[in-house]
């Protein structure tokens, strides 16, 4: 399922979903998770990274991270008033200890 994430080489991926999500669930569940980022242009691509997962409630300021990693600015502040309607939500960071990657060509 497609989901906004970070991470920073050396560093934990992280992204933030449900608290009382069927993923949040699941990973929690598990311990651990796979995350995949795929790019179709100029070529087919795709990285995944998987391993052991720390959740814990969102901090303050996690959403709007995220919101400003993938939002223009004019955008942030109404997609913040509206996910305050939500319920809670969980930030799910995930130490990487296996990668996979290709390059599949172009289409």
């Amino acid at each position: 399922m497609p989901i906004w994430y970070d991470y920073t080489p050396g560093g934990e991926a992280w992204f933030v979903t449900g608290k009382d999500s069927l993923k949040a669930k699941l990973i929690k569940a598990a311990g651990r998770c796979t995350l995949m980022v795929e790019r179709l242009d100029p070529t087919v691509r795709y990285v995944s990274v998987e391993g052991p997962v720390r959740i814990a409630d969102a901090a303050e300021g996690d959403m709007e991270a995220m919101a400003r990693r993938y939002l223009p600015p004019e955008a942030v502040g109404p997609y913040l008033a509206e996910a305050a309607n939500y319920p809670p939500e969980v930030t799910i960071r995930l130490t990487p200890e296996n990668w996979l990657s290709a390059d599949l060509g172009a289409l």
